[in-house]
């Protein structure tokens, strides 16, 4: 199994989502039978969160590394029960992919898993782009970080989009922004927890904005591509939980239009689940429209979406 976390020489830690099986050595060793374990009460909180991870369509890697983070906030309260030394770590991180890759979604998991062992004493989620940060005159933007760094405290300041705020130059008050939430990183960081997100190439870029910035990101995450077959699993999933079904052509339609959008129009930068979510609500209520003029209602009919349902943005 390769190994999930990577330790770099800064002590900052990548982990990568879609990482590739080493190959298999010449002579296998015998893998012992696994004897499946029933968790604790103490670690209902785990349980918890893994049942939501669950419901996630891959990122196995980021379902491994919540695990290992859970084992080393637990194990560091024993060492402090037993009068050991347990240094407290920041915990702030930074989520690298493309849009609709499942990164708010983790990210309010990770706030409820650490409001659950104490970590944090609300773990609610603020949400906020550039517009929500920078101001329009020298010293807005200072305050206006500020006042969101409050909002976020006890939770997680997670901020999308957020090498725009070093798209300006130096002149730009997005840099004022930047250096405000360096140094609240480090007076605060056990109050709250921030997580920067956006696409990998602009978000290396962007660390090399301030000096301080790198070293203040423990957890650096990336955030794969979906493929073709777990967009399809995504939309089945919705479409489970709304009591709907494709019919076998509307499901080779939506599979179809999934591999052009994704080699056609973005072929580099496609893997939206937020696309094949607006695509199912659409294809519902277009199924709704064709129901009522045909004056059919029978079980079968309102379970199914039929290809003349499907509503795709091109269109």
């Amino acid at each position: 199994m390769d190994q999930p976390i990577r330790m770099k020489s800064n002590g900052q830690i990548t982990v990568s989502l879609n990482s590739q099986k080493r190959k298999s050595l010449t002579k296998e060793l015998p893998v012992p039978p696994v004897v499946p374990k029933v968790i604790p009460p103490e670690h209902s909180a785990l349980k918890e969160i893994e049942d939501e991870l669950g419901a996630l369509v891959g990122m196995e890697e980021m379902k491994r590394m919540i695990k290992e983070i859970y084992a080393w906030i637990f194990v560091n309260k024993k060492r402090e029960e037993v009068g050991m030394k347990a240094r407290k770590q920041a915990l702030h991180m930074m989520f690298k992919g493309n849009p609709g890759t499942g990164k708010t979604t983790v990210a309010r998991l990770i706030g409820k898993l650490f409001l659950k062992m104490n970590v944090l004493s609300k773990g609610h989620l603020i949400e906020a782009e550039r517009a929500d940060l920078v101001g329009e005159y020298i010293g807005h933007t200072a305050q206006k970080t500020r006042d969101l760094i409050k909002k976020a405290q006890g939770g997680i300041l997670f901020i999308d989009e957020a090498y725009s705020l070093g798209r300006g130059g130096e002149k730009d008050f997005g840099k004022e922004a930047i250096d405000t939430l360096v140094k609240h990183m480090e007076d605060k960081q056990h109050e709250f927890i921030l997580i920067l997100a956006g696409y990998s190439r602009e978000m290396d870029h962007f660390l090399t904005l301030n000096p301080g910035l790198h070293s203040r990101f423990p957890l650096v995450i990336d955030f794969p591509n979906y493929t073709i077959d777990q967009l399809m699993e995504i939309a089945s999933r919705m479409l489970d939980e709304r009591e709907y079904t494709l019919s076998h052509e509307a499901e080779k339609k939506l599979k179809d239009h999934l591999i052009w959008v994704k080699a056609v129009l973005n072929p580099n930068s496609f893997s939206n689940g937020r696309y094949v979510r607006n695509i199912i609500e659409k294809s519902i209520r277009a199924q709704a429209m064709r129901l009522l003029l045909q004056n059919s209602f029978d079980k079968h009919e309102l379970l199914t979406l039929r290809s003349n349902d499907l509503v795709f943005e091109e269109d």
